[in-house]
């Protein structure tokens, strides 16, 4: 038999063993249907208990209200807070006995967890006198619309709308299934670019429409998809007959990408206002970090946490000297403080241990390509660390995955987590193949040449050879 065909056998074989000994543990915990969002009332069997997964309806929680969420994450989980590459919570380790107490805890804290639809906004909408719009308003009146439906469209649980006001923190590098972005047309006027299935870059456009459009126009693209079936989404949306359905319009910011800025940093908004952005270490933090540093921060001024994209969260309320100082404490308690941080670009699921799917300890792997690979993360590019093909840290292509399998991993190269690997390593060999794969960008790339450039030009077979030597 083929190597490969063997490792995916074997890999069928462990994930439904583990999937088993998972539900027979937690027998009792609220069952989810796939591709549903784990929340409050419907968590998630992973391999450490119960995840719940939670976006508050305010842009942020007071300093007290994250200190209260932290001490029921540790009082009924297991301590382990996440933050997800779209900027949502992640409490780990409840049982179904221990979810009551926890959901009772945080109604006590006045947070309110969203429902219905995923509608998400930059993290510092509102604040950032950048942005061209408050998409904060328009979200609010978009779900105020969806709730007066007089028969709620069924939706895909994983379906989500961006609306972008522009600013700093832009949400361009996150798919969409409904994207409205904010323009300026060359009259001064704000129009809001609409367009489907996928990020800023790769999405449909469609229109460009006023305020007042854009909900009517959102609303009536949902009873299209609810119409199509409970599990479509916006890439199953016929783009060519939508466009034909409005008057031809292009601006000249027509469907502009904006420039990726980090969340990572002191960011500073006017004269006056900063914003301290940080990163949990691969994006997972224990709740008693969490409270040390929650305490520093307040007594600085902190006085409003934020959760953003790519695992970070921000800190408000501090002036010029009290950013700086909580920026070098917040390092010693487990925080990454720099945008240039090479781990910044390496994207970790849970891993085993956590994850009962998973098939090795991917914090321990980063840690590993960070010491064998330091030449791939010069932020050209991410490296996705993949305990099982579900991919949930990084669900698009990433330039290399490294995916769990029963026996070792799977390289895959330009793809997803769920893509073919074009080659298998054993479980000792880890290590070695990220010192070649290290070795192929270090003496071959061209100066002033990126490493994901530097792997494009060579292309996916000398990766194949890099690994397959010695």
């Amino acid at each position: 038999m083929a190597l490969a065909d063997r490792y995916r056998m074997e890999r069928h074989d462990v994930v439904s063993r583990q999937a088993a000994d998972s539900l027979a543990c937690v027998a009792d915990a609220p069952s989810m249907a796939r591709g549903a969002c784990p929340s409050l009332s419907v968590p998630m069997v992973t391999g450490d208990g119960l995840l719940v997964r939670l976006r508050p309806t305010t842009p942020g929680l007071t300093v007290a209200q994250f200190r209260a969420l932290a001490e029921t994450t540790a009082n009924h989980g297991n301590g382990l807070i996440e933050i997800t590459a779209r900027g949502n919570l992640q409490l780990r380790g409840m049982t179904a006995d221990s979810m009551a107490g926890l959901a009772a805890d945080i109604d006590r804290a006045g947070i309110v967890p969203e429902s219905g639809v995923a509608i998400e906004v930059p993290p510092l909408s509102g604040l950032d006198p950048l942005e061209v719009a408050d998409a904060r308003d328009l979200a609010i009146r978009l779900r105020r619309e969806i709730a007066a439906l007089d028969s709620q469209p069924v939706l895909a649980p994983k379906l989500t709308i961006i609306i972008d006001g522009g600013g700093r923190l832009v949400l361009d590098a996150m798919s969409a299934d409904i994207r409205l972005k904010a323009t300026r047309a060359d009259s001064g006027s704000i129009v809001w670019s609409l367009s489907i299935g996928g990020t800023a870059q790769t999405a449909k456009i469609l229109a460009s429409l006023s305020t007042e459009q854009s909900v009517t126009t959102v609303i009536e693209l949902l009873k299209t998809l609810a119409h199509i079936g409970p599990n479509a989404r916006g890439r199953d949306l016929d783009a060519a007959s939508l466009r034909a359905g409005f008057p031809s319009r292009q601006d000249r910011t027509f469907g502009a990408v904006s420039q990726h800025l980090s969340p990572i940093g002191i960011h500073r908004l006017g004269d006056k206002n900063l914003v301290l952005g940080l990163r949990p270490s691969f994006g997972q933090i224990h709740a008693r970090d969490i409270l040390d540093f929650l305490d520093i921060a307040e007594a600085a001024g902190a006085n409003e946490i934020r959760t953003a994209p790519e695992h970070s969260l921000l800190v408000l309320g501090l002036d010029g000297r009290a950013a700086q100082d909580i920026q070098l404490m917040a390092a010693k308690h487990g925080f990454r403080t720099r945008a240039d941080d090479p781990s910044n670009h390496i994207d970790v699921c849970s891993g085993a241990g956590a994850c009962a799917s998973a098939f090795y300890p991917t914090k321990l792997a980063a840690a590993d390509v960070l010491d064998k690979a330091p030449d791939l993360l010069d932020g050209s590019l991410a490296v996705h660390l993949s305990g099982c093909r579900k991919g949930c840290a990084h669900p698009g292509k990433a330039a290399i995955t490294i995916v769990g399998a029963p026996t070792g991993y799977g390289i895959v190269v330009n793809g997803s987590a769920l893509s073919e690997p074009m080659a298998y390593i054993g479980k000792q060999e880890l290590k070695s193949v990220l010192a070649r794969m290290n070795r192929l960008v270090r003496n071959n790339k061209g100066a002033g040449e990126s490493a994901e450039d530097c792997l494009t030009r060579l292309g996916a077979d000398a990766v194949v050879t890099a690994l397959r030597q010695g």
